[in-house]
């Protein structure tokens, strides 16, 4: 849900998560955790589905799947998100944290969004991650100063420690 921000594409995801756990656990080696090695293969599938989804909207026009097809409904519209245990003031504020986080470079987002989306301990965001503890935590730390940078610009100060 951190990743693609709509529930039933999070949905989708899942299921592919679900098929190439399924057919890949033969390839599954114990170097890390069954929960580490699910992680890796979500997160795989989340950029894969998010690639894909850019493609479409650079390719052609979007048309939702899970719609009724009806002749104007060649536009694509953004979903409202609003993230699990997440709680903004305003829409607009999140929007703008979430459009932050989609600007940092990539391993800077995914250690962010493991650590304080999904709950993850730093060790074990550095096995999904195939990092040493030192450089996830050098990630957060670089993650969170892009984030008040980019944020400080546009107008949004966070007072509370972290994000």
């Amino acid at each position: 849900m951190s990743y693609v921000r709509d529930e039933r594409d999070a949905e989708e995801v899942i299921q592919d998560t679900l098929l190439a756990t399924i057919h890949g656990i033969d390839n599954f080696r114990n170097q890390a955790t069954l929960k580490t090695w699910v992680y890796r293969i979500a997160i795989n599938k989340s950029k894969d589905f998010l690639k894909y989804k850019h493609r479409q909207k650079r390719a052609a026009k979007v048309v939702s799947l899970h719609k009724e097809r009806s002749d104007d409904a060649s536009a694509y519209e953004p979903t409202d998100f609003w993230h699990p245990g997440l709680q903004m003031e305003s829409k607009e504020k999140l929007d703008l944290i979430f459009q932050a986080i989609n600007e940092l470079p990539p391993n800077q987002k995914k250690a962010l969004m493991l650590n304080k989306l999904e709950h993850l301990k730093i060790q074990e965001i550095a096995d999904i991650m195939e990092l040493s503890y030192k450089a996830v935590e050098s990630l957060l730390v670089r993650s969170r100063q892009n984030l008040k940078q980019y944020l400080d610009t546009q107008g949004i100060y966070i007072i509370k420690k972290g994000i």
